[in-house]
């Protein structure tokens, strides 16, 4: 069951890889799937300006706990605690993620900053996962 605790946030304005729009589920003209960048890593890309991460070599400032619709738009990153993350594919718990190509969370001992509390089987699933490091 996925959860939250604890988890501190800070708000930035979203760029243009975080600031997509995504519109209500089942409306037309709606992107699918629905949850944006949700979930997804983020690194900083300007002063108070949040993108998306993807490198496991970036400087990961958090994960991005809302869907900004547009560019400039209030982007929620969770920086310390439990944070949802969704992850790429099937990823056993106990394991260090950092972001792929698409900011999603893969296994990586190395530059992991964030441990996964349960496993996820799927991709686009999304994980409990507790800021280690």
């Amino acid at each position: 069951m996925p959860f939250e605790e604890n988890l501190r946030s800070l708000t930035l304005d979203a760029d243009a890889t975080i600031g997509i729009l995504t519109g209500p589920p089942g409306v037309p003209g709606s992107a699918t799937p629905n949850y944006g960048k949700q979930y997804c890593f983020v690194k900083l890309t300007g002063a108070l300006q949040a993108g998306l991460a993807t490198d496991a070599a970036d400087l990961v400032v958090g994960v991005l706990q809302n869907k900004p619709q547009r560019p400039g738009d209030a982007a929620t990153v969770g920086y310390e605690g439990v944070s949802q993350i969704r992850v790429a594919g099937a990823v056993a718990a106990n394991k260090l993620l950092s972001p792929d190509t698409n900011g999603l969370g893969v296994e990586d001992a190395t530059n992991g900053r964030w441990l996964t509390l349960q496993a996820a089987t799927t991709a686009n699933e999304v994980v409990p996962c507790l800021k280690v490091r």
